[in-house]
């Protein structure tokens, strides 16, 4: 079939666009993946920690979808398929090594790009490298439903689509994570709230 010009592709729903990759144009699928790249980045980056094996993940995650596209049921959104794709990325990568993802290194913009925006800048890098330390630390499934429910902003039922499992589950899984968590990010916790007292850091007079 011809393909379709790169300006009309740019317009062209995400159904549509994979619908087109299936049926061989050779720009459609380039054209989809850039449109979600940065938050299957994202997904990538927080579930496992570390920016070289986030981009293994999402280079095999887009060559599972290229070979996938023509299996699309399209009972889900787009972005909900590609996002299932690199959690499973994800979990096919932490199975092969067998141990947990090591502390991020190396690529500090990248990673302060998607990490939780918080009121204090100067401290945002060394908070944001010990949630991805804490977020190591716990099981994969209940990672996987915080950095899509708490991290990427999906609806409970959302992340249920993309992990394939009833909303229950995630709402348990985020509970069970958030209370492994606590103890871990507690000094972040108490320190905010030192500031906080009065409205100066180290307390002040109540007004």
């Amino acid at each position: 079939m011809a393909s379709v010009s790169m300006p009309r592709l740019e317009e062209i729903p995400d159904k549509e666009l994979l619908a087109l990759h299936a049926a061989g144009d050779p720009h459609a699928f380039s054209t989809l993946v850039q449109r979600h790249r940065d938050r299957m980045w994202a997904v990538a980056l927080r579930t496992l920690g570390d920016p070289e094996e986030a981009a293994d993940a999402l280079q095999d995650a887009c060559l599972s979808a290229f070979r996938a596209a023509a299996r699309f049921r399209g009972d889900a959104a787009v972005t909900t398929w590609l996002h299932r794709i690199v959690v499973n990325a994800c979990l096919d990568r932490i199975r092969r090594k067998s141990v947990r993802p090591a502390t991020p290194m190396g690529d500090d913009a990248t990673f302060d790009a998607v990490a939780p925006k918080l009121p204090d800048p100067s401290d945002a890098h060394g908070v944001s490298l010990d949630v991805q330390d804490a977020l190591a630390a716990i099981p994969f499934e209940q990672r996987a439903a915080l950095v899509l429910v708490d991290m990427m902003g999906y609806s409970v039922e959302d992340a249920a689509r993309v992990l394939e499992v009833p909303a229950g589950t995630i709402k348990s899984r985020c509970a069970r994570g958030r209370a492994r968590l606590a103890p871990l990010l507690r000094h972040h916790r108490n320190r905010k709230e030192a500031r906080n007292v009065g409205g100066v850091e180290g307390g002040g007079v109540p007004t």
